[in-house]
């Protein structure tokens, strides 16, 4: 559900800046369902790949194999990404807070001396800053919906209205929070991230459990559809080529 809600984010056109895991998968099953021209950007700086099998990492040959053009890392982040040139980027987080702020980098104590170090930012707080929009893909639990992310590693909406463009960032922030109870999007008067559709079978009852702060739920609450047939044939047949891809 959280794949297929996540693919349903992305529109026909759009440039797309992707991750390995769900991320990639979601905008595969785009791109082979509803949005047949999107446009696929890897940070190892293929842009344009079109995969017939999901990729194993960002330098699995088939993106560069089918991409329009390869450039270099540098390249991608300083022509493509930080001039505001992609329209939406997928992130995840460990820790997120009301205001869609993203924590990859430690949690508990402090930076020198943390509870537990993470793998850190590598272009999360680019993406964060100079998409156009951010789409946030991450499991609901009450240890990583928090109130206040421990370390700020990718901005969302700093405090509140204003943070942003006060930071001088290009980007129009996170416009959802995929998880696998429901979608959040921001409050456009506040920021703050707001319930506004549950997947099927969710309740709200089950959001606010796994969320460390008093999750605000949208008046108009609406519930998701369920993945089609032809969705899940496509999202099948992405999977099974993870295995043959290892094999």
């Amino acid at each position: 559900m959280m794949t297929v809600a996540a693919a349903r984010q992305l529109r026909d056109g759009a440039a797309c800046f992707v991750g390995i895991g769900l991320p990639s998968t979601a905008a595969n099953l785009a791109r082979a369902t509803h949005a047949p021209n999107l446009v696929l950007i890897y940070e190892s700086g293929c842009l344009g790949a079109k995969p017939d099998r999901l990729p194993l990492s960002i330098g699995d040959g088939i993106l560069a194999d089918t991409a329009d053009a390869v450039v270099s890392v540098p390249e991608v982040f300083n022509y493509w990404l930080q001039p505001g040139r992609i329209d939406v980027g997928f992130l995840g987080a460990a820790q997120l807070d009301r205001y869609g702020n993203i924590n990859t980098t430690v949690i508990g104590g402090d930076y020198d001396d943390p509870k537990v170090r993470l793998p850190g930012a590598g272009g999360a707080p680019e993406i964060a800053a100079s998409c156009g929009e951010v789409v946030v893909v991450v499991r609901q639990r009450l240890r990583t919906f928090i109130d206040r992310v421990d370390f700020v590693t990718s901005v969302g909406y700093g405090s509140g209205p204003g943070d942003r463009e006060r930071l001088g960032l290009r980007g129009g922030g996170p416009r959802a929070v995929i998880s696998d109870l429901g979608v959040l999007e921001p409050d456009p008067d506040t920021s703050e991230l707001t319930l506004t559709r549950l997947h099927p079978g969710v309740t709200v009852d089950q959001a606010r459990a796994a969320t460390g702060w008093d999750l605000a739920v949208a008046e108009q609450l609406s519930t998701g559809e369920p993945p089609t047939a032809r969705e899940l044939a496509v999202l099948r047949a992405l999977e099974a080529t993870k295995k043959g891809a290892r094999g």
